[in-house]
């Protein structure tokens, strides 16, 4: 069973792998907390351990006065030690995506396999990210709460129930902290390092993701020596929420292979 607790105010769900079964680790997106990957983890076998957390100023994690992927990256490797797991899967989403290419350079002797979703090495530019941020730290997310849903996710899924669910999941994350991990994405340029990732690397997309497009995830995906591109169907910035059957099946065989 998975508990959840704090460590260092970072807020985090862990489930001890039993025998040599995998241990994944979860990184979100911006604007998100933990449990965009519920349904995905309620996919995967009873067995796996699973780690994941809120990002710092998301969810019920603590806040710091700045933030940037290698702090972000800090953390994640501060909850590995205090639940002693020396090796494990990187599983990374958008933002996520970013702090999981750190760990699999700074945990190299510790991660197995690699899964970036939606996301790329750089994502966006100081001409994208200052105004978001200008604009959420004056008038809050839900001023601008429209525009990123549209981006996230499908017509399709905007049009069922659970949408309203996503929307409150943002519009309630701190104005802060999200301000704060947009100015880590827009600091964040990893593209030279993306050659030296030597994990097996499985790089998904949502065909319809606005966010990360299709062929910028899959132009990061290139630049990763042997890493596998997939694009999943009906689906936009969160496949892990639109699609999560295709998504766990898809995890599931890359750590198999």
């Amino acid at each position: 069973m998975e508990s959840f607790t704090t460590f260092d105010g970072l807020f985090h769900g862990h489930r001890p792998a039993t025998g040599n079964a995998p241990t994944l680790v979860f990184a979100n997106s911006l604007g998100t907390d933990l449990r965009v990957w519920d349904r995905v983890v309620a996919l995967l076998p009873d067995t796996w351990g699973v780690l994941r957390m809120d990002k710092r100023g998301h969810g019920l994690s603590a806040a710091r006065d700045t933030l940037s992927i290698e702090t972000l990256a800090d953390d994640a490797e501060a909850l590995l030690d205090h639940h002693g797991i020396t090796q494990f899967v990187g599983v990374g989403l958008s933002v996520g995506g970013l702090i999981m290419q750190r760990l699999a350079l700074r945990r190299a002797g510790a991660m197995t396999h690699l899964v970036l979703s939606d996301t790329a090495a750089k994502i966006g530019s100081p001409e994208i990210w200052n105004p978001r941020i200008d604009t959420v730290r004056a008038q809050g997310i839900a001023s601008i709460g429209d525009m990123i849903l549209q981006r996230w996710f499908v017509p399709a899924y905007r049009d069922t129930q659970d949408f309203a669910m996503w929307r409150a999941m943002l519009e309630r994350t701190p104005a802060e902290g999200y301000a704060q991990v947009c100015e880590a994405i827009r600091d964040a340029d990893y593209t030279a390092d993306l050659a030296r990732i030597a994990k097996p690397t499985l790089v998904v997309v949502g065909e319809g993701d606005a966010s990360t497009p299709p062929a910028l995830v899959k132009a990061t995906a290139e630049a990763i020596p042997g890493a596998r591109f997939v694009e999943i169907a009906e689906a936009g910035h969160l496949p892990c929420v639109e699609q999560p059957a295709r998504f766990a099946a898809l995890l599931q065989e890359h750590v198999a292979a």
